[in-house]
């Protein structure tokens, strides 16, 4: 069971965006990090345990060329083996900043060049890799960036080409040092998934073919893929051979966020039908397939769900955020 605690007050609502929270722990520092996006402008804040707010900033989208400010799609703390950093993504380019988001450490603009003067340009999907960072565009590409240990130097050293179109999300898992291991999934508007080894060339191992709905939201643990679609279901695949093992019909409406607690394996879902769910997934030791079991449901009445996380890699509490709704709200285990 889980029991709704203190909630984080907002300068305004999230964005109606898939995806739209992001969390970042700070066991040392006794701190838990939060990023939501509204508009041109990202809001971060820090909490103590138990939900005091204790600072909160905005940050907003490099201009680059253009009228109008740029529209952030997404926010997202990558943890790299050396450091954190916190990467923005919005219609214009990338932004990637120290983990408080004080000091920005690069900006690489979009190339609209190929757009057509209808297609919208922006990039979404954002993912930790090794010392890689990956970041998905309205192309379908899937932009690779390999990160130093410290210090600026940041270097585009590859163009990942599997999708026709625009890119939802991204999920990684550490490879642990294996061969021939799936440790990437990239998915799309489409419901094509992509699975890849990361390396110093990542390499396309296989395809999910979608099935006429997007894929919001992926997530990736242990050889598994849990992917969310448009339609509510929950699909969980085997990473390396792309076999469906299960599919749950898990939400009302389109599932707008995924997230794993990995030292567990649970699995949290969310929709827009207003629920969130958490699911235990497993693997049968006799046969290897994968297993679920339901968990624990909560209805966040009367909000449009758009982005929710576990708070720890146990999975023992999570938030959730809500469009036109001033607050990250927190639910613990009791």
């Amino acid at each position: 069971m889980f029991r709704w605690e203190r909630s984080i007050p907002l300068r305004g609502s999230a964005a109606a965006l898939c995806n739209n929270l992001s969390v970042l722990q700070l066991p040392a520092r006794n701190l838990t990090y939060f990023g939501v996006v509204h508009g041109p402008s990202a809001q971060l804040l820090s909490a103590a345990p138990e939900g005091v707010p204790l600072a909160q900033r905005q940050l907003h989208a490099k201009e680059g060329a253009g009228v109008s400010p740029p529209l952030i799609t997404q926010v997202h703390w990558c943890v790299l083996p050396f450091r954190v950093l916190l990467v923005l993504t919005s219609h214009r380019g990338i932004q990637m900043y120290e983990s408080n988001g004080y000091t920005m450490v690069y900006w690489h603009a979009l190339d609209s060049g190929d757009a057509s003067p209808v297609q919208a340009v922006f990039a979404r999907g954002i993912a930790a890799s090794g010392h890689f960072i990956c970041v998905g565009t309205w192309s379908g590409r899937v932009l690779v960036f390999d990160i130093p240990a410290k210090g600026p130097n940041i270097v585009l050293s590859e163009e990942l080409a599997g999708h026709q179109m625009p890119i939802t999300d991204i999920a990684t898992e550490p490879a642990q040092g294996q061969d021939c291991v799936a440790d990437m999934v990239t998915a799309d508007d489409s419901g094509l998934l992509c699975v890849w080894r990361s390396g110093p060339e990542f390499t396309l191992l296989t395809r999910i073919p979608g099935f006429g709905v997007p894929c919001p939201s992926v997530q990736l643990w242990q050889g598994i893929i849990a992917a969310g679609y448009g339609n509510g279901q929950v699909h969980l695949y085997e990473a390396t051979t792309g076999n469906l093992h299960v599919q749950i019909n898990a939400h009302a409406r389109a599932i707008c966020a995924l997230d794993l607690a990995s030292e567990v394996g649970k699995l949290l879902s969310a929709g827009e039908d207003t629920f969130v769910h958490i699911w235990k997934l497993s693997r049968n030791p006799e046969s290897g397939y994968i297993e679920v079991e339901h968990c624990h449901g909560e209805c966040v009445s009367d909000t449009q769900l758009c982005g929710a996380r576990f708070c720890d890699s146990s999975g023992n509490s999570f938030a959730v955020t809500g469009y036109d709704l001033a607050e990250i709200r927190r639910f613990s285990s009791v």
